[in-house]
């Protein structure tokens, strides 16, 4: 995943706006995606994200297409958010073109919105 588009800047999402969205549940033209590793995973998590943990790119990376939906708005976590811009860069060069990074990842949504989210 060394692929670096410098074409458009990421666009962001904060875990406010995140937790906005997430106030109903997952709205159906959302998709949400964790890069995290399962041990990080274990610690802490927020329902309705699909883990894709980057270590393990080269098992699902071919069947992107087949695990998301390119058309639909992506928002990517990690937990501070570097990863997650990582993966955010390599959607895009792969045809996503709504793809956005929760900024501050699971461990900034654990600081601002919900506390019973333990930080590691």
């Amino acid at each position: 995943m060394s692929q670096q588009s410098s074409e458009t800047p990421l666009l962001d999402i904060t875990v406010q706006e995140l937790a906005e969205r997430l106030k109903d549940g997952v709205p159906e033209n959302l998709q949400l995606v964790d890069v995290r590793e399962d041990p990080e995973v274990e610690i802490a998590s927020i329902q309705g994200f699909k883990v894709l943990s980057l270590s393990k790119f080269s098992e699902w990376s071919d069947q992107i297409h087949v695990h998301l939906d390119h058309e639909k708005e992506t928002l990517v976590l990690c937990h501070h958010g570097m990863r997650s811009a990582q993966m955010c860069q390599w959607l895009k060069s792969q045809g996503f073109t709504n793809v956005k990074n929760i900024v501050g990842g699971i461990d900034a949504y654990s600081v601002v919105v919900d506390k019973n989210i333990p930080r590691y």
